[in-house]
């Protein structure tokens, strides 16, 4: 061992003498790795390149302009050798630039434009100058445009006036055009297509004016000038512009009573915009008292707002709010002359049912059916179970209104664009400055300076409205530092709310004005959102649900709950028997699997299909017509009509449903949104993926209602609002909304999950209905292929059915439906199945079945002979 150790210790100071370096030997340096992205993105390059444009434009200016006076002398060595002069050394030619100046010349104006090749220096000007700078001084496309229509223009112009000129003017390209020009259109017609053209140009270019040369007007006696304002005196050249001044009211912005000046914009001289403060908010203390539901008379139209020229000041509501739930109806039926009372007559048990029909000559009075008697212990949710996140009054910043202010009229100066007033409305996320431009400045052209304006406020990002609808202004939103947030216990509270007659209010958000966006979902008549994850889409979904909870009885209204992600619709569990609808059998009433929601969405169809069976005996367009009618006791339920509440469907992750189950969910969500209105079905749809693919063209086209929150790109926000702007949006509940053909950019209302599991848990500890609503029952009929039925293994309901036909004499397969509450295909299996028993003839296509048995006597023997 001692003998290895030292052998070992020998011979490591060899190995470290062999790797030692070699000082007569030099090893080269390594040199740095350069990546090709970097290189392109270096400022170093942009600035080499900057310099090799502005070369190249100041060789091709001195070689074209030496052309002008050296043409002649070089024309005959360029054109004969081409581009071998390039290296033929005894060759002498007279351009300042040599060889390559003449035979560049030569190819640009013989073989180009022309005299028209003068662009091209500007074209290399422009870029060596953006490149150089290292910002977009002159706009390219712009120039490029520009550039395009001048070589052509111009080199044609030049061949036509010159006709047969030695001298290349036009080129081959404007010779080419003009004979073209002048073979198809004539000469007269392409001088005149020159002229047009030309003056065109020039008109859009400088928007000239022109006018008719008026007579002076005779001269008239002096006025006194009225309630401020003077008729001002002709003006001679040179003179400043007058300026008018009109009384105001004081201005919000600086605490002072002087008036509001109006000086027309001129370019010589500064002006100062005075900011104007359009204010609208709402009480800040309420006062909130719970009264049990009573007879509410329809509220009293609200007084329209004045018109005031300069200032809109801040409209306050009443002085303490008092929290009403929703009154209960009831319809006084009217005397008439002569009214008919159906009153049933039975002389046998046996026998059936007779209608007599007696005329009386007033009308005899019929308490109406009320729908909320059967829970009529019910008590609505208090606002107490709800927090206040936020006052509703607006915290508004003086300095930082005056700074943007300041900075948007700066920026828009910096592009010559002067402007004659400016307003803002501070909102609970956003403030509009509404700007009024000069004459004469195009939209376009400050649409077009939207990152400019973004880049001088340092702001998150703006949206310019250019122009508002109705306001005859451009509106500029920028997002407040200090944003507030919208409590929805405050937009419950409001009179707005309490006192809406709509079927089903739903409390969305605040508008920029601070004015609450309290929508009808029935008129919507569905809503799609969408909108990147985060954004607040669950919020805003409970925000919808909690309002129709606070609003509506449970006989009125039934939700079908549709949770791809089995967490975020699962504190409505809580109130299954008295808001929910299932399917028969189902234990769990919020649906999470794929295939059960699409038998549930079949099951809504089949609903949809009786209500409107109902809707045709009834004789009524809609569910208000046809509840008006039940609850007027103008229907009887013995012939299967019943109150038809409204049903939501919401659905929470729409995308996921696409990729799982994708046309058996489609054709389904297509025929309710198409018809499902009129009977009261209305849909929500809310996804994080507004895809193509997903929200289909068949699915836009019926939902007119769509709410955006932010997006990730243009595309999306295209996809689910047709219209750019939801990229802009700066997250947290901000949205843009489309209903009635305008868009509304609105700050959501906030309710926490706390709050919505208090309301779930008030309701649910409550006296329900023994179970949820069903919905009628859907059988897939993938999944009885194969099963032939016969009478041994009969429906449970075949007795029940039998009774039905019998004593209606009728063998129609949708009177089972009605009467029964079954879907199609079971009614159907108990048609075929009544068909094996003799009891109904066989299918007649459209028209009903005929009964074979007459009695309910003989009936009772077919079925005792079956047991």
């Amino acid at each position: 061992m001692a003998g290895n150790k030292l052998k070992s210790e020998k011979k490591e100071p060899k190995k470290k003498k062999e790797q030692l370096p070699d000082p007569t030997t030099l090893k080269p340096d390594k040199e740095p790795e350069v990546k090709v992205k970097e290189l392109v993105k270096d400022e170093r390059t942009h600035k080499v390149l900057g310099a090799f444009f502005l070369l190249l434009a100041l060789y091709c200016f001195i070689a074209f302009t030496s052309y002008l006076f050296t043409w002649e002398e070089d024309f005959d060595k360029v054109h004969r050798y081409s581009s071998s002069v390039l290296f033929r050394h005894e060759v002498e030619v007279d351009n300042l630039l040599g060889r390559l100046g003449a035979f560049t010349s030569h190819w640009f104006f013989f073989k180009g434009f022309g005299i028209a090749s003068y662009l091209f220096c500007y074209f290399f000007f422009i870029i060596g100058i953006n490149f150089i700078v290292g910002r977009r001084v002159f706009r390219f496309w712009r120039n490029v445009k520009y550039i395009i229509f001048g070589l052509l223009f111009i080199s044609m112009t030049f061949a036509f006036l010159t006709g047969k000129s030695t001298f290349p003017w036009g080129g081959a390209m404007g010779d080419a055009l003009n004979r073209w020009t002048s073979g198809f259109l004539g000469k007269t017609g392409a001088g005149l297509l020159l002229l047009v053209a030309g003056l065109s140009w020039i008109i859009w270019k400088f928007n000239v004016d022109f006018k008719w040369p008026e007579k002076k007007p005779k001269p008239v006696k002096e006025k006194e000038p009225f309630a401020g304002f003077g008729e001002p005196d002709e003006e001679e050249e040179g003179e400043p512009a007058p300026v008018f001044t009109a009384p105001a009211k004081s201005n919000a912005m600086k605490g002072d009573g002087s008036q509001i000046t109006v000086i027309p914009p001129a370019e010589e001289e500064d002006f100062e915009q005075e900011l104007q403060l359009i204010e609208k908010e709402e009480p800040a203390a309420k006062v909130i008292t719970y009264i049990p539901p009573t007879p509410v008379p329809e509220p009293e139209p609200e007084p329209e707002e004045e018109l005031v020229m300069t200032m809109h000041e801040p409209e306050l509501e009443p002085e303490p709010e008092i929290y009403t739930p929703p009154p209960v109806s009831k319809k006084n039926t009217e005397a008439a002359e002569v009214a008919f009372e159906i009153k049933p007559v039975y002389e046998d048990p046996s026998d059936e049912e007779v209608e007599e029909i007696v005329p009386v000559r007033e009308a005899v009075p019929v308490d109406p059916y009320e729908p909320t008697l059967d829970l009529r212990d019910y008590k609505y949710p208090s606002l107490e179970m709800l927090e206040n996140h936020g006052s509703d009054k607006i915290v508004q910043d003086t300095t930082e209104l005056e700074k943007n202010k300041n900075q948007i009229i700066d920026t828009l100066k910096n592009y010559d664009i002067a402007i004659q007033k400016i307003s803002a409305t501070v909102g609970p996320t956003v403030t509009l400055y509404e700007i009024v431009p000069a004459a004469g400045v195009r939209i376009s052209r400050i649409k077009n300076l939207e990152d400019d304006i973004a880049l001088s406020l340092s702001a998150l990002g703006i949206r310019i409205i250019a122009p508002i609808p109705g306001r005859g202004t451009i509106g500029i939103e920028v997002p407040n530092v200090k944003k507030t947030i919208v409590s929805l216990r405050n937009m419950l509270a409001s009179d707005k709310f309490q006192h809406s007659q709509m079927d089903l209010p739903i409390a969305i958000g605040k508008k920029i004005d601070n004015e609450n966006f309290i929508a009808d979902l029935a008129k919507m008549p569905h809503l799609l959102m969408a909108g990147a994850t985060g954004q607040g889409k669950s919020v805003g979904i409970n925000t919808l649900l909690v309002s129709l909870l606070y609003k509506k009885h449970p006989s009125q209204l039934k939700f079908v709950l549709v949770d791809p992600k089995k967490v975020e619709l699962s504190l409505y569990k809580l109130i299954e028997k008295h808001f929910l609808a299932k399917l028969p059998g189902e234990e769990d009433a919020i649906i999470t699997d794929t295939k059960k929601v699409v038998h549930t969405l079949n099951a809504l169809c089949i609903e949809m299909d009786l209500r409107y069976d109902l809707l045709k005996e009834a004789g009524t367009r809609n569910i208000r017509e046809y509840n008006g009618k039940f609850t007027q006791r103008r229907l009887n339920p013995q012939k299967g009509h019943r109150y038809l509440p409204f049903i939501v469907l919401v659905i929470d992750e729409f995308a996921d449903l696409i990729m799982t189950a994708g046309k058996e969910v489609e054709m389904p969500i297509a025929r309710l949104a198409q018809l499902a209105r009129a009977v009261g079905i209305h849909l929500i749809i809310a996804t994080q993926r507004p895809s193509v693919n997903i929200i289909t063209g068949t699915i836009k086209a019926n939902f007119p209602a769509r709410i955006a929150f932010k997006v990730s790109s243009k595309i999306d926000s295209r996809t689910i609002l047709d219209i750019g702007g939801a990229e802009q949006l700066i997250g947290q509940g901000d949205m843009l909304i489309s209903f009635n053909g305008e868009l509304v950019r609105l700050q959501c209302a906030f309710v926490d999950t706390p709050e919505v599991e208090r309301v779930a848990e008030f309701i649910g500890e409550q006296r329900g209905y023994p179970d949820a609503f069903l919905l009628p029952e859907y059988i897939d009929e993938k999944d009885m292929e194969g099963k032939d039925f016969s009478l041994a293994d009969r429906d449970p309901l075949f007795e029940e059915a039998a009774r039905v036909i019998v004593q209606n004499q009728q063998g129609s397969t949708s009177l089972l439906q009605r009467r029964m509450k079954l879907g199609y295909n079971r009614a159907g299996r108990l048609m075929d199945q009544l068909e094996a028993a003799g009891i109904v003839g066989p299918n007649m296509g459209s028209k009903a079945r005929e009964v074979n048995v007459k009695t309910e006597a003989d009936l009772e023997e077919i079925l005792n002979s079956m047991l």
